[in-house]
């Protein structure tokens, strides 16, 4: 009996490590949703490297590049073709969530037509002025934009809809003025935009913490706020928070990745795992800091969670703003 009982034991021990190795990528790929170059580039190196730099792959991980409407092609190809594909990780940024929310995807391709499985990083929005401008908090700027929303111009990198655009909302709703009276003036990237503004051409910019990376240092912009839940560590320890400074605008610049909707449960929770593995490891997030990005460490169910109620949000602002219906 004793002998039949470990017997039966030690079948139960196999079962339970077969299942928990049920599943390895024999192709592991991460589908950049762009041309080379670009962020979606950028954040599957971060995973193709930073894995490989983490030993967290037994087999190297291909990058390769469908570009089309910040991952609309990608998206659609996905469901399309590769469903189940627990092999394919994909690339996606806030921008490709506001484009779901804005059913640019199409309208059967909205936030449940994937599994979001883990976060590359983030970057911040942030509130950027000229150091000669009258303003030295956020609230100055508010209280001097809300006496008069058509005197100063907006100016960032996208147009109406925009990831950037929708920053220059988020701020002008925090203070109370309709986002559709705002002087906005698009431009081709931030480097553009922040041309724009120490030419004077436009006197506040709704930009991306991550591009301010040793700029501030020059003394010719200056940052009145971060458009974050807290502070950041680092070089901009010292800007406090839009929220802190009694602005309810933030705006979280988010890169990670997704599965097919019907990838099994187990290639779902091997790369959660993988994930919760690199966070931990110096080594990856080495990479994330290299590549410019804020470590964001969150993955399976509850990332998922996250990134619905991100397209939730953004959904909701872009009809306040008028952008759907």
């Amino acid at each position: 009996m004793k002998f039949k009982l470990r017997i039966l034991a030690l079948a139960a021990g196999l079962a339970t490590a077969m299942h928990a190795a049920a599943f390895e990528p024999s192709k592991p790929e991460c589908v950049a949703p762009a041309k080379p170059g670009g962020g979606f580039d950028l954040t599957c190196r971060i995973v193709s490297n930073g894995f490989k730099s983490a030993d967290l792959l037994n087999t190297p991980m291909a990058v390769t590049f469908m570009p089309g409407g910040v991952g609309a092609v990608a998206y659609n190809y996905i469901n399309s073709n590769r469903r189940d594909d627990g092999d394919a990780l994909v690339a996606f940024s806030s921008g490709s969530l506001l484009n779901i929310a804005q059913g640019k995807f199409g309208k059967k391709l909205d936030e449940n037509a994937a599994r979001w499985v883990g976060a590359a990083g983030v970057d911040y929005g942030a509130v950027i002025v000229r150091a000669d401008a009258p303003w030295n908090t956020l609230a100055e700027l508010v209280a001097a934009v809300k006496a008069d929303p058509t005197k100063y111009v907006l100016g960032a990198g996208g147009g109406v809809g925009s990831q950037d655009w929708m920053k220059a909302a988020i701020l002008m709703k925090s203070s109370g003025v309709d986002p559709k009276m705002m002087r906005y003036v698009p431009y081709e990237g931030g480097g553009e935009a922040t041309a724009a503004l120490m030419g004077n051409h436009i006197q506040i910019y709704p930009g991306d913490v991550g591009e301010m990376v040793g700029q501030m240092d020059a003394g010719k912009l200056k940052m009145l706020a971060v458009m974050a839940p807290e502070r950041l560590e680092g070089e901009f320890a010292d800007i406090p928070t839009a929220k802190e400074q009694g602005f309810d605008a933030e705006w979280t610049i988010l890169r990670g990745f997704y599965l097919g909707p019907d990838v099994s449960d187990d290639a779902y929770n091997y790369w959660a795992g993988q994930f919760d593995k690199a966070y931990e490891n110096e080594a990856f997030l080495q990479t994330v800091h290299e590549k410019g990005l804020i470590p964001f460490k969150m993955s399976g169910e509850k990332f998922d969670r996250y990134v619905k109620d991100r397209v939730g949000y953004m959904r909701d602002l872009a009809k306040e703003s008028g952008l759907i219906k």
